[in-house]
């Protein structure tokens, strides 16, 4: 963190220097600008993320521009022959302004850039990478965060995101970069004409779309695929690919809510454009009241996670990720069994958030479960360790409870086109059986016991609550121990894995697990100025489980004040 003297001299430097900011740095006042200069955006295994604007801790062409100089020295020193980054952008304010800024940046040291034409979602820039063949990947996005937010995520030649230790040797390159002397760039239509940069060929988004239909499990079975559905992209990138594969795959009964149809960084209807939050879907279910349609699908910006509701009475009733994992867990296995598909050695890969109840249906059906840390690229990370092993076969699905999911490994990052089309694949079959998705469900339940997951999120802005944060994560790791109490639970086993736990990197998170088969999880976020509690309550049923989650979040909460 700067002192004050260091951010005065940093803000003085930009006033000097980014004329295209000027207006807007004269504009901060005293809280203002020590918010925009306390500190460089921080740069992780994430990338960027942070509010768009003027200053070190903003995204704006400066910081994305020293992000990708530093990003660029890196792929030079590892990638001799022909160097290339692939690069996507999605709906957000300036998502384009920052794609083409990476883009010329890159262009100016020697790179040859590959960008997409239109804005695409995430995992269309994961399928280009390994496509391509390229070194490396840019997707200029904030996911499901609010309009003022903006990203830069950075992608290894594998088509995942890249690895803490990447991570950390590109930060090494970002900072010895000065952000006004160092970073070069060159003309976008004259890199354009000389082939340094050049657009994605729409072949590229068609293989995508192909690679999304092959993960079918139908196999031969029948289903009725007039199934009537509403989708929302939420303003995002969704509408044009999740609409194309369902299409192609038979599912035409499509009612898009049109106040989102169209890509909208303001998000005028949905601030909070993300489909695990209710108020995102309202207008979704809104349309589904008067079409009468049997399911809602939504995807984020980037689409890369996917929410949805189901018919429920005489209403409609929102699944969360976790259960919507479950569900197609339960579904793969049971089709890939049936039809004598299941390999010899099958995985399925989840998160330490994510609910525990999958671990049992994987082992009902011989699946190995391999937990990791939050994050998809670490699903991603095990699906190239089975590839490098001859094994990518043994994949046959990876999910987490922040609604993202993956059944193929075409791409090495969650995927809300193959999750929409997966979801209606298995909606139809259920339905032509007469099953709805809310009695599968409980027949979930009542094989393998009642599991409620709940998600807590607690905001710490600016610099004084970076540091809350930190003091509170660092209470965590020592206030309950073996054989104290969460919420009247005793806790039988402490997992911290900021110390390194099987075999995974260390990570700031704390995992408490509780009598019963309950459990809590503590962890700050890695894009947002958040801390989350994931809490797991096993119990009798619904009504035995809330009450315990209120208690143990009466509980935890008295320690984040």
């Amino acid at each position: 963190m700067r002192t004050k003297q260091e951010i005065d001299k940093e803000y003085s430097c930009w006033m000097e220097k980014a004329s295209e900011l000027h207006a807007e740095l004269s504009q901060l006042d005293e809280k203002a600008k020590e918010d925009a200069f306390f500190r460089d955006l921080a740069f992780g295994t994430g990338g960027l993320r942070g509010t768009i604007g003027a200053g070190t801790n903003r995204i704006n062409i400066y910081t994305v521009g020293k992000a990708t100089q530093g990003l660029a020295d890196y792929v030079n020193s590892f990638f001799s022959e022909n160097p290339s980054v692939a690069i996507a952008y999605d709906s957000r304010i300036k998502s384009d302004v920052f794609s083409r800024t990476a883009a010329c940046v890159l262009a100016a040291n020697g790179i040859k850039a590959h960008i997409y034409p239109q804005l695409m979602p995430t995992p269309c820039l994961s399928f280009a990478v390994r496509e391509l063949k390229c070194s490396a990947g840019i997707v200029i996005t904030a996911s499901h965060n609010p309009s003022k937010y903006n990203g830069y995520k950075v992608y290894g030649a594998d088509g995942c995101q890249i690895t803490t230790e990447a991570a950390a040797a590109i930060l090494a390159q970002i900072e010895k970069v000065d952000i006004f002397d160092d970073v070069k760039s060159m003309d976008f239509d004259a890199a354009l004409e000389e082939g340094l940069i050049s657009y994605i060929d729409d072949s590229v988004y068609t293989a995508f779309t192909q690679k999304v239909k092959e993960h079918s499990v139908l196999f031969g079975d029948e289903i009725d695929r007039n199934v009537a559905i509403v989708y929302t992209p939420l303003n995002g990138t969704g509408l044009r690919p999740v609409t194309r594969a369902l299409s192609e795959s038979g599912f035409t009964n499509i009612t898009v809510v049109e106040e989102q149809r169209e890509p909208d960084g303001n998000f005028p209807t949905c601030p909070y454009p993300n489909p695990e939050i209710r108020e995102a879907m309202e207008l979704g279910l809104q349309y589904c009241a008067e079409t009468g349609a049997d399911l809602l699908l939504a995807t984020d910006p980037d689409a890369d996670r996917c929410g949805i509701a189901v018919r429920d009475g005489d209403g409609y009733k929102l699944i969360t990720g976790n259960e919507v994992g479950l569900l197609l867990l339960d579904y793969i296995c049971s089709q890939r069994i049936k039809h004598g598909r299941m390999p010899e050695h099958p995985v399925f890969v989840k998160t330490i958030v994510t609910m525990d109840l999958a671990e049992k249906i994987a082992d009902h059906y011989g699946v190995e479960t391999v937990n990791v840390l939050t994050g998809f690229k670490f699903i991603g990370e095990v699906i190239g360790r089975l590839e490098a092993e001859g094994r990518e076969s043994d994949y046959i699905c990876g999910f987490e409870e922040s609604y993202g999911y993956l059944t193929g490994t075409y791409v090495r990052d969650k995927d809300a086109v193959n999750a929409a089309f997966m979801i209606c694949e298995m909606f139809a079959y259920y339905k032509t059986r007469g099953i709805s998705l809310i009695e599968k469900l409980n027949e979930l339940y009542d094989t393998y016991g009642y599991c409620m997951n709940t998600l807590h999120s607690y905001q710490f802005e600016g610099a004084s609550g970076m540091l809350k944060m930190q003091d509170i994560m660092k209470a965590f790791h020592n206030e309950f121990n073996e054989g104290d109490s969460i919420g009247g639970l005793d806790v039988l086993k402490v997992l911290d894995y900021s110390k390194g736990l099987d075999g995974l990197p260390k990570s700031d998170v704390i995992k408490y697990l509780l009598r019963g088969g309950s459990s809590v999880v503590v962890r700050p976020s890695g894009t947002e100025p958040k801390l989350k509690t994931y809490i797991s309550v096993t119990a009798g049923d619904s009504k035995e489980a809330t009450a315990q989650e209120t208690t143990i979040v009466s509980n935890l909460e008295s320690y984040l004040k």
